[in-house]
C-alpha cells in the first residue's frame, strides 16, 4: 500500500507539471509571428523616413539655388553693392535686389538703343567717306590720265578774287538787313535775310557780277 500511494503521488506531481507546462506553452505567443511582425513594421517606418528625407533634400537644393541666384544678381548689378560702410553689415532684402535687377536691365536697355543710334550714325559717316573716297579718285584718276589739263585752270589768286567779291556782296547785304539788339530779333532778321537774299537767282546774279568785275580787272 504505502508503495502504491507513493507511485500515485508520483504520477500526480507530472500530471499537474504536464498541465502546467502546457498552460505555460500555450500563454506564450509564437516567436516567428513576432518576428514577422518585428521586421515588417521598422520597413514601414523606414520608407516613409525616406519619402521625407526626399522631400527635405529636394526644398533644400530649391532654396539652395535661389539663394545662390540672389548671391549672384548681386555680384552681377553695380548698384547692389553695398556702399556706405555703416550699413554694410545689414544684407540687402530680396525685394531690394530685385528692384535693383530692374533697373539696371532698364538702364542697359536704354545704352543699348543709344549704342545702336550711334553706330548707324557712324555706318552713315563711313558711307559718306567711302563715296567721298570714290570721287577723290575719280579726279586724281582724271588728272593723272591729262597731264596737261591743269596748265589751263583758273590760280589760286583768281579763286580768292572771286570768292572775296561773293562774300563782301553778301556781307553788304547782310550787315544792312540785321538787327543786333535782341537775340530773338537776330534770329528772325537771320532767317529773313536768308529767305531773301540767298535765293538761287539772286545768288547766280552776285556771281555773274562778280566774275565780270574780275574779268575786267585781269583783262
Amino acid at each position: 500500500p504505502a508503495l502504491f500511494m507513493e507511485n500515485a503521488r508520483k504520477g500526480s506531481i507530472v500530471s499537474r507539471a504536464n498541465s502546467i507546462g502546457s498552460t505555460s506553452a500555450s500563454s506564450v505567443p509564437n516567436t516567428d509571428d513576432e518576428d514577422s511582425d518585428y521586421h515588417q513594421e521598422p520597413f514601414k517606418e523606414s520608407y516613409k523616413d525616406q519619402r521625407r528625407r526626399a522631400h527635405t533634400q529636394a526644398e533644400q537644393k530649391r532654396r539652395d539655388a535661389i539663394k545662390k541666384g540672389y548671391n549672384d544678381l548681386q555680384a552681377i548689378v553695380p548698384t547692389c553693392e553695398q556702399q556706405d560702410f555703416s550699413i554694410s553689415s545689414q544684407k540687402l532684402s530680396k525685394a531690394i535686389v530685385l528692384q535693383k535687377t530692374i533697373d539696371y536691365i532698364q538702364f542697359l536697355h536704354k545704352e543699348k538703343k543709344k549704342q545702336e543710334e550711334e553706330v548707324s550714325t557712324l555706318r552713315k559717316d563711313v558711307m559718306a567717306l567711302k563715296i567721298m573716297k570714290v570721287n577723290y579718285e575719280q579726279i586724281v584718276k582724271a588728272h593723272q590720265d591729262n597731264p596737261n589739263e591743269g596748265k589751263n585752270q583758273v590760280s589760286d589768286e583768281v579763286k580768292f578774287s572771286v570768292f572775296q567779291g561773293i562774300m563782301d556782296s553778301l556781307f553788304q547785304s547782310f550787315n544792312a538787313s540785321i538787327s543786333v539788339t535782341s537775340f530773338q530779333e537776330l534770329s528772325a532778321c537771320v532767317f529773313s535775310w536768308i529767305e531773301e537774299q540767298c535765293k538761287p537767282q539772286t545768288l547766280r546774279d552776285v556771281v555773274i557780277g562778280v566774275l565780270h568785275k574780275v574779268k575786267s580787272q585781269l583783262y
